[in-house]
């Protein structure tokens, strides 16, 4: 069902199919947020379905007014200011940009890690494609202001997290500044930026996943059990930061520079002070991972070395979030 709700979103020209997509979509990731029968589980489900449904009506709300007054239903064509910015805030919704943004760390917190890292990837897809259709016809001055407030907030609000979950929703808030900000002047970079995105969370999860670690404190005992996967887990980290020599310093390095060829120079300076909040907590994720070793003061049992190899996928996403620059 999810596959089959994206798809139908993304390769659809008419306002209804879209919106039929992105229900199938809520509606099949509910299960999955829910899984575990767990209250905080069934807590951020409810509040996954509710801001999502609500989202989805802004949508179809904000396509009919533009219907109403212009006749069609094209998404290329969304031409009625109204309906632009009703459609603004319905994707903001969608993708958790700020002042949309309270329930994305609320529901990543309460659901597992593999669901975790289809809401921060596959379940953003449908939604930043819409983005892309009607970048051209949204209103510029509206998306710089709530990607500067993304990228503000995203680092804020991370900084004195010890779940491992937030601080990663915190860091796609901020990642979602970035692309918002470049959409309405070059859509292409909002999308590479996304693509690369996708793969260093993709790194990430995964590896969380494997070492099945959800707080900090759990995190710093971890080097034990996969000392090589711990070390690449840095090199991850740097990248979602944005460190120059690592893949994910190219769509940071990119979108400057088209700031700055459209006179925003300004703003290019603000967005990347920005995010060296967030690299200050992947810092801090990067040092309890890799770089604290005991004696410690913490008392936690000692995990076991894994023999087990690791997961193909897992090496192919980490090799490729660190060295797409490099190569």
């Amino acid at each position: 069902s999810l596959v089959l709700g994206t798809s139908i979103t993304i390769s659809s020209n008419h306002w209804i199919m879209a919106w039929a997509g992105l229900e199938i979509n809520t509606l099949a990731i509910l299960p999955l947020i829910a899984q575990s029968h767990h209250p905080r589980a069934i807590e951020a489900a409810t509040k996954y379905f509710l801001t999502q449904a609500a989202a989805s009506t802004l949508m179809l709300f904000s396509s009919m007014t533009n219907a109403w007054y212009t006749g069609q239903w094209d998404i290329a064509q969304l031409t009625h200011p109204t309906s632009c910015l009703i459609l603004t805030s319905a994707i903001a919704m969608k993708l958790g940009l700020v002042p949309f943004h309270f329930w994305f760390p609320e529901v990543l917190q309460g659901s597992p890690l593999t669901t975790g890292l289809l809401l921060s990837t596959i379940m953003k897809f449908p939604p930043m494609t819409l983005f892309y259709m009607t970048s051209h016809s949204l209103n510029p001055t509206l998306l710089t202001c709530m990607a500067i407030s993304s990228a503000a907030l995203g680092g804020w609000m991370g900084l004195n997290q010890t779940q491992i979950r937030k601080i990663l929703a915190f860091s796609s808030i901020a990642h979602l500044g970035w692309m918002t900000i470049i959409i309405a002047y070059n859509p292409k970079l909002t999308l590479l930026n996304f693509y690369l995105y996708i793969l260093m969370t993709a790194a990430t999860f995964l590896t969380l996943n494997t070492i099945k670690a959800t707080k900090l404190s759990t995190l710093m005992t971890t080097w034990t059990k996969a000392p090589s996967l711990n070390a690449m887990l840095l090199l991850t980290l740097l990248s979602l930061a944005g460190l120059p020599p690592l893949t994910g310093f190219i769509p940071k390095w990119l979108i400057i520079q088209e700031l700055t060829k459209q006179d925003m120079a300004p703003m290019a300076t603000m967005i990347s002070l920005l995010s060296l909040l967030g690299l200050f907590f992947y810092l801090r994720l990067a040092y309890c991972a890799t770089i604290t070793l005991p004696p410690h003061t913490t008392n936690h049992m000692k995990q076991w070395h894994t023999n087990k190899p690791t997961n193909t996928s897992i090496a192919i996403l980490t090799t490729v979030s660190t060295l797409l620059l490099p190569i």
